[in-house]
């Protein structure tokens, strides 16, 4: 038999710590080195080594073999079975060889052959063949077996018959279930195990006796005496007889809990990955920390942000005030019991933390801090606490966590992890995983502060280029609505105007900037101020798109090379609508067509002529022109109102819903922008929206008066008298001074520097106006007279006399005009 070894001299065999040639020496010795025939070969098949075990097997030393072929000791050829490769592809061979004895005999000797890599420094070929093979078989040593069932260190094992009762337990089994072989004898695992495990365990028993077939099962058993719960990898084999008849059911469980915790943890830190920072609000980020932690990882988890950024979106650079507590402000919490009864601090509240309590501490460190409630310094600053304490008590709090929120330098608050349900204390492996997870949570959170910054300066920046009141004006009564993106867009580059011009005329006008940011807000603010300008020098609206396409163009230009979101682009629609002749010019560039609500509620789009973006170029702007009946709507609006592409709601389809709520009754104008908006938007829509709606007024024929003027110098007398005659008539006796001053100046003017035909046009609404129009195409300019220039001061005394005044082009001439504010008279 062999030798037996003692614990103490396997170890110091084994060891890593002796030197090379002591530790060869002594595993030799402890092996057996000559109980092996080891014979190396080279390439060629020579014999390169032979040790004392192949000498005694064959009777050659090594002095006579070294050097020798190898197949020289054949008594007969190695069979080789059909269908394999020669030996010299093989990496491993074994099998039988008949050799010859130096003494003649014939030996029949089991070999196997390890074919070795080039450039090892070693044989190409190792030989083995054990000498113990050939001598008698020994009886089985049941001792050395019963110990090995008994003191096997890599699982419990237990051993059941047939009737599923128990009839042996290794020292494992009794230490996983806190039970002695002897206690456990002639029981069924349900009955060792009162638990939901045990019955599945025992139904997956029963399967192996029915089928022979192994069984595996995974189970969380909480050991008797232990507070930590392991996780147990469980197979069922088949015990057979000699004649593969089952007699009873071998069960062993491998102790998984560190790989299955740490599988836990791997799935927490993915499914946090999912689940923390899908979107960029701030409260909503914390409570999807407290939310993947719940109960995964403790019973009880709070998000406290310090309380000084619930005031500006700048959180602050330093952590810790210098002097007096930490202030932090409750943004989300989550707990194993409904309604957060243990939570000291409710959502929103801020609470006060001194110097020396747990987060305070955490924070000054700036690493996650492990703490017992009996810890000296927890119950040092819960003595100063008593309602956090009291709640400590109530609900058994034993374990908690805390753990800094910071991300890129910043600290932004703390976060904590309470255990008392699970009786399990948290372990370091549990603060390494909530700090992985705070630190996600932070940077999300950090960039919800980001982006709230970024998109509230954004959206100061476009409401400020926005019409912040609509002007005063007699030709439509308006009501309008801006609505920001929501989401991750940001804020775009939407934006809608009401322009008064001369005669009473207004302006409507709606365009959208392609884009998202900053950048597309000062583009529509550059834009929104050329389409003001280009509009008081009285651009019809095709003309007006015209001279905007060629600015968005040169900003295109300006931009190349730039570090922009891209090349400018816009649409627009502008629309001037005359409250005298009840009619309205528009002219879109890759607009959507407006809508016209007639008095009688009928819903129609005005058809436009098709036309480009702005700054495409290629087509040229025409104009459309339709009469309103007084009291009609006129609609303007964005795409972003009837399109949504994350919806995947085509235009038609918006268009058509943009017609029914524009077709319902509305008490105001106000009502059904609301309407409008409600009907067709998500409570958070996808691009900025704009919307104008007009209802039109007429001026009635008593308002405007109209005289034809004779290009002679002598009409200007009578068309004074036909004016103050006029205004007497309108009761503006007030206004006849400044009146007969402007009409004299600008119908003389007319008469010398113009051609025929002059009209004179007055037009009494809130304002009253004087316009001139003559055939001539020479606009005159605005100069100050020398002190012995006979002329040119009539237009300035026309300048200071009324509050507005100008030239427009027509078809056939050009219009000077003025306005006076009746209300200053």
């Amino acid at each position: 038999m062999e030798q037996p070894v003692t614990v103490g001299r396997a170890t110091r065999s084994l060891g890593a710590e002796p030197e090379a040639s002591e530790a060869l020496a002594d595993l030799a010795d402890l092996v057996g080195e000559a109980l092996t025939a080891r014979v190396t070969l080279d390439e060629q098949g020579r014999v390169t080594g032979w040790n004392t075990g192949a000498e005694r097997l064959l009777g050659y030393s090594a002095r006579q073999m070294t050097g020798r072929r190898a197949a020289d000791l054949l008594a007969e050829p190695i069979p080789v079975r059909g269908g394999l490769p020669t030996l010299a592809g093989l990496p491993r061979w074994n099998g039988d060889v008949a050799l010859r004895h130096h003494d003649g005999r014939k030996l029949t000797v089991r070999v196997l052959a390890h074919h070795r890599e080039p450039g090892t420094g070693a044989g190409a070929w190792l030989l083995l063949s054990a000498l113990t093979r050939r001598q008698p078989r020994p009886a089985l040593d049941e001792s050395l077996v019963s110990w090995s069932f008994a003191q096997s260190p890599c699982c419990a094992m237990a051993i059941y018959d047939t009737r599923l009762r128990l009839r042996r337990a290794n020292e494992g089994m009794e230490q996983a279930v806190a039970l002695t072989e002897e206690e456990m004898l002639g029981l069924r695992v349900a009955e060792i195990v009162d638990d939901e495990a045990g019955e599945r365990v025992e139904r997956s028993m029963v399967r192996v006796l029915r089928t022979g077939e192994p069984q595996y099962e995974e189970n969380c058993l909480r050991t008797p005496g232990e507070t930590r719960e392991h996780a147990w990898s469980v197979f069922e084999s088949a015990l057979r007889d000699a004649e593969g008849t089952i007699r009873g059911v071998c069960l062993s469980a491998h102790d998984m809990t560190e790989q299955f915790w740490a599988r836990k943890r791997l799935q927490l830190i993915a499914e946090a990955g999912r689940r923390i920072g899908g979107t960029l609000d701030v409260t909503r980020t914390a409570q999807e920390l407290a939310d993947v932690t719940v109960p995964a990882l403790a019973d009880f988890a709070g998000v406290d942000l310090l309380a000084a950024l619930d005031d500006v979106p700048e959180p602050p650079a330093q952590a810790l005030p210098p002097d007096g507590p930490l202030l932090l402000r409750r943004v989300a919490m989550r707990s194993v019991t409904p309604g957060a009864p243990e939570a000291v601090v409710t959502a929103g509240k801020v609470d006060s933390y001194p110097e020396g309590s747990a987060p305070y501490e955490s924070l000054r460190a700036g690493r996650p801090t492990l703490h017992r409630v009996t810890d000296p310094a927890f119950t040092q600053w819960l003595a100063h606490d008593p309602a956090r304490a009291e709640r400590i008590r109530a609900f058994g709090i034993h374990s908690v966590m805390t753990v800094p929120l910071a991300a890129r330098g910043t600290t932004l608050g703390v976060a904590f992890f309470v255990r008392y349900r699970n009786p399990d204390a948290f372990r370091h492996d549990d603060l390494v995983l909530a700090g992985e997870l705070a630190a996600r949570a932070a940077v999300s959170i950090d960039n919800a502060y980001r982006y709230t910054r970024e998109r509230a300066t954004a959206v100061t920046l476009q409401r400020s280029l926005l019409p912040q009141r609509l002007p005063r004006q007699a030709a439509v009564e308006v009501a309008s609505r801006y609505l920001p993106a929501g989401g991750h867009a940001g804020v775009g580059g939407d934006w809608f105007d009401v322009i008064p011009l001369s005669g009473a005329r207004v302006a409507l006008v709606v365009g959208d900037v392609v884009g998202h940011g900053l950048h597309a807000c000062a583009t529509m603010g550059r834009l929104r101020t050329a389409v003001r300008t280009l509009a008081d020098i009285d651009l019809p609206s095709d003309e007006l798109l015209t001279h905007l396409d060629d600015l968005v163009a040169r900003l295109n230009v300006e931009e190349e090379g730039v570090e922009t979101s891209g090349d400018v682009g816009a649409t627009c629609l502008y629309a001037v609508y005359d409250p005298v002749s009840r009619r309205c010019c528009l002219a879109g560039a890759g607009h959507p067509a407006p809508a016209v609500v007639s008095p009688g509620g009928r819903v129609d789009l005005v058809g436009l002529q098709a036309a480009p973006p702005l700054g495409v170029g290629g087509l040229p702007y025409e104009a459309t022109e339709v009469v309103l009946p007084e009291g009609s709507l006129l609609v303007l609006y964005t795409n972003g109102l009837i399109e949504d592409r994350d919806r995947d709601r085509d235009i038609d389809a918006g268009v058509h819903r943009l017609r029914e709520a524009l077709a319902r009754p509305a008490p105001s104008l106000d009502a059904l922008c609301d309407t409008v908006l409600a009907d067709l938007l998500p409570q958070r829509p996808a691009d900025d929206v704009a919307l104008l709606v007009a209802r039109t007024r007429a001026l009635d024929a008593s308002q405007v008066a109209t005289w034809a003027v004779p290009d002679d110098p002598s009409a200007v007398a009578q068309t004074r008298k036909d004016v103050v005659a006029q205004l007497e008539r309108w009761g503006l006796s007030d206004a006849v001074f400044v009146t007969e001053l402007v009409v004299s100046e600008l119908v003389t003017n007319a008469i010398r520097h113009a051609q025929p035909p002059i009209q004179l046009r007055l037009i009494h609404d809130n304002t009253l106006i004087c316009e001139v129009s003559d055939g001539g195409n020479t606009a005159p300019h605005l100069r100050r007279a020398r002190t012995y220039d006979e002329g040119g001061r009539g237009l300035l005394l026309v300048a200071q006399l009324t509050g507005r005044w100008g030239t427009r082009q027509g078809a056939t001439g050009k219009t000077i005009w003025a306005e006076q504010t009746l209300s200053l008279q």
